[in-house]
């Protein structure tokens, strides 16, 4: 019983005027603010729970390539990023042609999504909890992709991975990168905000 109590998610009232309704809160933002906050506080010896690293934004970016030069290709990939993180991404174009790649201006290139708030959370939590583990041979994911300024990428090889997605239903796997940008000012910052969050890096 206590058990899943634990792993119930978080529900608090919200002290508006008038009627009273309960505002959902993901259960991996409350242990970020109960659990977390306290931990890199004493970590780190921040005098504020505002000097705390904390998660701003995830995005989701799935790069076409050649297959962004068939429409049937951009809507599936569409479909499939929405279905994946439960919010409708944008198609990102071209800027200008490059001879080179065979890459004309305005032709697709990408489809992205940003989320924020609880998304961004309830994300994170299926990601870490579900997703991940289903990778083949899965050993944990680097701690090298850190950019120097607290934000972390992983990337995926396929988008079967997610339980969401129904193999029968791809013509194509697609790979896609997994933005997770935080307001660390270091990685060691980064690091310790996303493996007390529950990343599982490899050793």
């Amino acid at each position: 019983m206590a058990e899943n109590k634990k792993n119930a998610v978080s529900v608090k009232k919200a002290h508006s005027k008038g009627n009273q309704k309960p505002t959902y809160v993901s259960r991996l933002e409350t242990r970020y603010q109960e659990e977390i906050v306290p931990e890199l506080m004493k970590e780190f010896g921040y005098s504020s729970i505002m000097e705390c690293p904390k998660l701003v934004k995830i995005v989701l970016n799935m790069r076409l390539g050649e297959a962004g030069t068939n429409e049937k290709n951009v809507d599936e990939a569409v479909k499939q990023m929405e279905t994946i993180s439960g919010q409708h991404p944008v198609v990102t174009k071209a800027r200008k042609s490059i001879a080179n790649f065979k890459l004309r201006e305005g032709v697709p290139v990408g489809v992205k999504v940003t989320l924020r708030r609880i998304r961004m959370y309830d994300f994170l939590d299926k990601f870490i909890s579900i997703d991940l583990p289903r990778v083949r041979d899965f050993r944990g994911i680097s701690k090298d992709s850190f950019d120097g300024r607290g934000d972390y990428s992983v990337g995926i090889k396929e988008q079967l991975i997610f339980p969401e997605i129904s193999y029968d239903k791809v013509t194509r796997t697609q790979g896609m990168d997994v933005v997770i940008v935080t307001t660390a000012k270091t990685d060691k910052e980064a690091y310790a905000l996303l493996s007390k969050l529950g990343l599982p890096f490899a050793k």
